[in-house]
């Protein structure tokens, strides 16, 4: 089966740092170039897919391979080439009027950023072109092209050392590795896909289930068959991102006529995104890990299609989807979750934010703000409320918390416990992923 070790690493010196931004910022060139000739051929074809093949990727290759490596300038392309097949698959599926899985049009891969602005650093190495090996002296050695390793007068592969422990450390073969520099918290990273025995576990045998209810005042409410109940805030960073919206209409407002964006704009554009997505990702990490701890097989995540279609408003719309990318954010719980062995399934979750846990009403309970009450005489939190609602209803049976609600907020880096939480602010360790600790190699051979 199908999983993956996530991990920081750091460079040894500032010169081999140099040297790999330098990789990986040849790297991203070498997609921009193969991604902009194939698409001035889907252009001239009229949008058929036939021209985008036609382009010389081996003159390109030949280009990049002296800085790169040869293995890594064909796995750049090949990569490129799979982003193209994935845009044409999804198109082919937007136009067959059977098929509702593809609503929005799709579009064609994107560059990794330009030579003015800065490039996304970001490359991708072939399997037999890295080694691994975890222990004391933790380290992932990657192939460099010749002339990079000349111009830094460097002999050898790039040594890198690697903070943290693995998930899956025993496994039977590695795929290809994904090596990136994350601007939001100014850290490199690397995904390695690995295949492992079906018989291999991330845990002992877990047999828990968790269930969460998704917002945007409260990004996540979780409550889990063994009475854990988590609640991580989001009104301070939906606050930022309407506050940076209200700054593009502003810009947009001075903009000449006939003109909708400006090199100003797409930056706020990017950062805001970037601001979610690294909130969304530490969030996912955050709880995956805290319900990984307590034996978690199976998290249910609450559907939006009918609690929309019953509930639907204007903020409610834009905070859901415009704000916390509900689709983003459910894929990137998926990829995490699968790190540790846990399934993730997506249930309806309609009227749960309603029901009356002590009466089951729905129709005489209120709710204002965090609240919900009944004339029954329950008064609660509305969205862990919600969430144990919803996590009964996949059971079948009755859950207790066992203790209060521990509760997170963003602080643009970690999510850490509020002072409104039943125990002090905890210093984590990720299995994954660990910025600052972990095993580490040493500079010696």
């Amino acid at each position: 089966m199908k999983r993956t070790n996530t991990f920081a690493v750091r460079p040894l010196s500032d010169t081999e740092e140099q040297l790999l931004r330098d990789l990986l910022d040849a790297s991203a060139a070498l997609w921009n170039e193969v991604n902009y000739q194939r698409l001035m051929r889907y252009i001239d074809e009229d949008g058929f897919e036939s021209g985008v093949w036609d382009v010389d990727t081996g003159r390109l290759e030949g280009q990049y391979k002296g800085v790169v490596g040869a293995s890594t300038a064909q796995q750049v392309i090949r990569k490129n080439s799979e982003a193209w097949r994935g845009f044409f698959r999804l198109k082919e599926q937007y136009h067959d009027e059977s098929n509702t899985s593809v609503t929005d049009h799709p579009e064609p891969p994107g560059f990794r950023g330009n030579e003015d602005d800065g490039r996304r650093l970001k490359t991708v190495i072939r399997n037999m072109s890295y080694t691994v090996e975890w222990g004391d002296r933790s380290r992932l050695e990657i192939l460099v092209g010749k002339e990079l390793k000349d111009r830094y007068d460097y002999t050898g592969r790039l040594r890198l050392e690697i903070a943290g422990d693995l998930n899956w450390p025993d496994y039977d073969r590695q795929g290809r590795l994904d090596l990136w520099y994350d601007e939001t918290d100014s850290t490199f990273r690397a995904s390695q896909p690995v295949t492992v025995s079906a018989d291999a576990r991330d845990t002992p045998l877990a047999d828990k289930t968790a269930a969460l209810d998704i917002g945007a005042n409260n990004l996540v409410a979780c409550t889990t068959t063994t009475g854990g109940q988590y609640l991580y805030e989001g009104r301070n960073l939906f606050q930022r991102f309407r506050d940076t919206t209200r700054e593009i209409a502003r810009l947009q407002s001075k903009l000449e006529d006939g003109r909708y964006s400006c090199e100003r704009i797409r930056r706020l554009y990017r950062k805001q995104t970037r601001r979610r997505n690294h909130a969304q990702d530490a969030l996912c990490r955050d709880l995956i890990e805290r319900l990984y701890a307590e034996g978690v097989d199976t998290v249910y995540i609450g559907g939006l299609t009918d609690v929309l279609e019953t509930h639907w408003a204007v903020e409610t719309n834009a905070k859901t989807h415009n704000f916390w990318a509900f689709k983003h954010f459910t894929d990137r719980l998926a990829c995490t979750a699968e790190e540790y062995g846990i399934g993730v399934e997506v249930r309806s979750e309609a009227w749960t934010s309603q029901e009356c846990p002590q009466c089951g009403s729905t129709d005489r309970t209120t709710r204002y703000q965090d609240t919900l009450t009944c004339p029954c005489g329950f008064e609660g939190h509305a969205d862990l409320t919600a969430s144990k609602t919803f996590l009964e209803r996949q059971t079948s049976n009755t859950v207790r918390p066992m203790a209060r609600p521990v509760r997170f907020q963003w602080d643009d880096h970690d999510w850490s416990e509020s002072s409104r939480s039943h125990r002090p602010n905890e210093q984590r360790t990720d299995p994954s992923t660990v910025q600052r600790d972990g095993n580490v190699a040493s500079g010696e051979t």
